[in-house]
């Protein structure tokens, strides 16, 4: 049987609601949409970490932060080479294995990343570090190739790195088939200039569009001055990957490419904390999933739970691969076939930098815990917990009102308490302590 080729689309910072097939207020996302009418799209997929290394070392790796040591971002040899990863595994295997843009996973910042620090990509490579550092979104900037060549990009950074990418689908000379991760910036905020970059035009084009409740109505946060051009590269980001499906299909690989769509973390704009991210809230936990190709087709919507870390063992799955027993997640293709008996009805986020912090999220509730006065930059876990948040999300789905001092709840905290506990476990973290919510 012939090995489909698999591409990942992955962006950056993408909140789900930015997809018209998650949002139909959002009409600008048509090429993402007709992918979603022709595979799988996921209702309810989240983040396993809301930052940036360390959901990439999930990714990578198919385990959770704290089992890879990526747990926070700015660790010295972020994905260490003693894991295994994925593409190590395709390659294995016979796969051509490719990446292009964003690594942030080797913290050698806008040099080249050594060979041995790039994660099994072993036949083509064309990225750098920290893009947001090597590049802006409007003027361009630099990445380097396999032999550490420095490349050269002008214009909109998502037009010029969609560019590079038909290179190589164009150039590519291999009769193997392909494994290419594709790891945009956007619409992650440009960090030197702290703003998000749209294309030109997008305050303008997206100025009047409907904001989602959970921003408008929590008081703070920039999504005023910052929601157009955050709309502006999702726009963008549909219009390219338009761009690369039409290459696929003139080069005759469409149907036999399995297409994954997603994002490392979502967007709160400053209003759960003083940044993005980092936080239990869906605004910044819950991510576009979509897959469209062999073992996805249909336009199905699956409501059952899937997280991030459930996506390398469906890649490897496509690719005829046997999944290694120590990945935490399970494979998508189950739940595409209708094959939902004894799946998760939960995900496991933790949480880092802003506090060392543990959260569960099921169709109905969100639980969250942090641990006290601990150096949430340092540590990889803890102890001792203290639950901080619980939300009814079926009666508050914007999550605005916090239900964990209220009375009357003790007997759901203490059953979400449990199953939070016995997934920090299924993780290889030390046996806690979550002590109640102060009154």
């Amino acid at each position: 049987m012939k090995k489909p080729n698999i591409l990942v689309l992955f962006s950056d910072q993408q909140r789900w609601d930015t997809l018209g097939c998650y949002n139909p207020s959002a009409d600008f996302t048509p090429q993402l949409d007709r992918l979603a009418t022709e595979g799988v799209r996921f209702e309810k997929a989240f983040t396993c970490q809301p930052v940036c290394c360390p959901a990439r070392a999930c990714l990578q790796t198919g385990l959770y932060a704290t089992q890879t040591g990526c747990y926070r971002n700015g660790i010295p040899l972020t994905l260490p080479q003693s894991v295994p990863t994925i593409a190590d595994q395709f390659h294995e295997n016979g796969y051509e294995t490719a990446y292009i843009g964003k690594w942030h996973l080797s913290s050698t910042g806008t040099q080249p990343v050594p060979p041995g620090l790039r994660g099994g990509y072993r036949d083509y490579w064309l990225a750098v570090d920290t893009l947001e550092f090597s590049s802006t979104g409007t003027d361009g900037g630099y990445m380097f190739d396999i032999d550490g060549k420095r490349v050269d990009f002008s214009g909109y950074r998502v037009d010029s790195q969609t560019d590079l990418v038909l290179d190589y689908l164009r150039d590519r000379a291999s009769d193997r088939p392909f494994f290419l991760f594709v790891s945009y910036l956007e619409p992650h905020h440009q960090n030197d200039a702290g703003h998000y970059q749209g294309p030109p035009g997008s305050k303008e084009r997206f100025g009047a569009y409907p904001v989602p409740e959970d921003l408008r109505r929590h008081p703070g946060g920039d999504w005023a001055r910052e929601y157009p051009d955050y709309l502006g590269c999702c726009a963008s980001l549909d219009g390219n990957a338009g761009r690369i499906i039409q290459a696929l299909k003139d080069l005759g690989l469409y149907e036999d490419t399995l297409i994954a769509y997603t994002s490392d973390h979502g967007s709160h704009f400053r209003t759960r904390n003083n940044e993005y991210k980092r936080a239990c809230h869906d605004g910044c936990t819950r991510i576009p999933m979509l897959l469209r190709g062999p073992g996805f087709t249909g336009g199905k919507v699956l409501e059952e739970m899937a997280s991030l870390v459930d996506l390398p063992a469906t890649l490897l799955r496509a690719g005829g691969m046997e999944i290694p027993p120590a990945l935490q997640g399970n494979p998508l293709q189950r739940l595409a076939a209708g094959d939902s008996e004894g799946w998760p009805q939960d995900v496991f986020i933790q949480i880092s930098e802003t506090q060392v912090g543990r959260a569960l999220r099921t169709k109905k509730w969100k639980y969250s815990v942090r641990a006290p006065r601990r150096n949430g930059w340092l540590h990889a876990d803890a102890k001792t917990y203290r639950e901080e948040f619980l939300y009814d999300l079926e009666s508050d789905p914007h999550e605005l009102v916090n239900l964990v001092r209220r009375e009357g709840y003790e007997e759901v905290r203490a059953q979400l308490r449990e199953r939070l506990i016995e997934r920090m476990l299924e993780a290889g973290e030390p046996a806690p302590v979550i002590l109640e919510a102060r009154k």
